[in-house]
């Protein structure tokens, strides 16, 4: 079993270039919090030529409404939620910067086709396993539409937070590969 790669935010296009489907990674830095209520938002501020309330260039985006935090943590469970309710506003976010997007579930061929283009990587984190990925963020910040309650995007902090690539920017797909060896 091979060693997972370490990965610091902000990403660089080399950084993404060199992961590939399969790649276990352990991210450290920054990684923002949102969900399809946030990107709306922000891509129809996009559509207005206004700035964003964050800097997505070189970023994650983690697909995640987060429980509250108990007392002594940083953040309650904090587990992925389905990324194809993201996928009409990807692209766009890609285009902007945005190098990693983490969530559960298959993308749709445009959002791929836009990783490939944009040098961007799609990781998942283990569904279920909220509370344990919770464990790995050491700091949880509203940052943007607080308003959305546990959708409002947060500022996390997070020291080897553990994800699978599964969409490389080669168009390779994890779940594809998966699926390929057993229809044989």
């Amino acid at each position: 079993m091979s060693e997972p790669i370490r990965l610091k935010t902000p990403l660089t296009d080399a950084d993404v270039e060199k992961l590939k489907a399969g790649d276990k990674v352990l991210i450290t830095g920054v990684i923002y919090t949102g969900r399809d209520a946030a990107h709306k938002r922000l891509t129809d501020l996009l559509k207005e030529g206004k700035p964003l309330p964050v800097d997505l260039k070189g970023q994650i985006i983690y697909y995640v409404g987060p429980a509250p935090a108990k007392p002594g943590h940083a953040i309650g469970s904090a587990g992925p939620t389905t990324s194809g309710r993201m996928d009409a506003y990807s692209p766009r976010l890609m285009e902007i910067g945005l190098k990693g997007m983490i969530g559960k579930g298959m993308r749709k061929k445009e959002v791929i086709e836009a990783m490939k283009k944009y040098k961007a990587v799609y990781l998942a984190a283990t569904g279920g396993a909220g509370a344990l990925l919770a464990k790995s963020v050491k700091k949880a910040q509203v940052v943007a539409y607080e308003d959305l309650g546990p959708e409002a995007i947060n500022r996390l902090e997070v020291v080897d937070f553990p994800a699978i690539v599964v969409n490389d920017t080669k168009g390779n797909d994890l779940y594809q590969q998966g699926m390929a060896q057993y229809a044989r």
